[in-house]
């Protein structure tokens, strides 16, 4: 090849764009972080917070249940009261099928009625909350007893545990001792339903063992009597509870006979 055509050629090459660029930066190698020391702890987690049971949330419930309710709270207001009923449809069923004996055995002891058909822990929670505690606390030198039977109506299908059901009663003991500290609490266990056993009565059953430990043997007893309603297979009679949940006239006077003592040991 000809040198002027060499000359030319490299000339040609060396002011091509691939040639002009500048060469890339070489890359600086990717720091790692320093390994952890051998015998260091691992790095925590924050476990998440555990949700409230429904059965200690305080909730309220329909126009007509806050009627019942504030009509109650009226009631407790006027004093003069020693022994307070509290509890679901089956204390409120005093008014009703167990009438007859509640005048014979509480009236005289100048009991009150505060049970409201259908109540669940949390809507007790929320009356105490919102109204009847307060009236509680005003009649606090004449109340000497609470008598609490709750429970059963959180242990329909699968809304809550025994634990939580149980939680939810120590609840409100905790609520009642606090707005009546010189009064006592007789805690009972929920009643047994159904016509057979059943798993909704063990449920319950072991709710009510749950809820006896807030009992200190002083200020707080806890008693069951749910074996005096069943025969000895462990049925349940309509002459005794018509719907296997509900007592009947006779089933009130076996709840005050089993019972009665008892408060008026706790009243004295």
């Amino acid at each position: 090849m000809p040198r002027s055509l060499l000359a030319a050629l490299t000339v040609s090459l060396l002011m091509s764009p691939a040639w002009c660029q500048p060469a890339a930066p070489a890359k600086e190698p990717e720091k790692k972080a320093p390994a952890a020391p051998a015998n260091a702890e691992p790095a925590k987690k924050e476990s998440p917070k555990a949700a409230v049971p429904s059965t200690v949330n305080p909730v309220p419930r329909d126009a007509g249940w806050r009627e019942r309710h504030n009509k109650i709270v009226e009631t407790v207001k006027q004093g003069g009261h020693k022994v307070v009923f509290l509890g679901d449809s089956i204390t409120e069923g005093w008014g009703g099928a167990g009438k007859k004996t509640w005048e014979k055995t509480w009236a005289p002891m100048h009991a009150v009625n505060a049970g409201i058909g259908g109540d669940r822990t949390q809507h007790v929670l929320w009356r105490l909350k919102n109204g009847l505690g307060e009236a509680l606390a005003a009649s606090s030198n004449d109340i000497k007893l609470v008598v609490l039977m709750i429970g059963t109506n959180n242990s329909n299908g699968a809304d809550n545990t025994s634990e939580e059901i149980g939680e939810g009663v120590q609840a409100i003991v905790a609520n009642i001792r606090e707005k009546l500290p010189k009064s006592k609490v007789l805690v009972l266990g929920i009643f047994p339903r159904g016509e057979k056993p059943n798993p909704q009565r063990e449920k319950n059953a072991r709710a009510s063992e749950i809820a006896s430990k807030v009992a200190d043997g002083t200020n707080v007893k806890y008693l069951d009597i749910g074996g005096k309603f069943l025969e000895k297979d462990g049925t349940l009679t309509k002459e005794i509870m018509p719907d296997f949940l509900h007592l009947s006239e006779k089933g009130y006077q076996i709840w005050a006979e089993n019972v009665e003592p008892v408060v008026r040991e706790m009243t004295k």
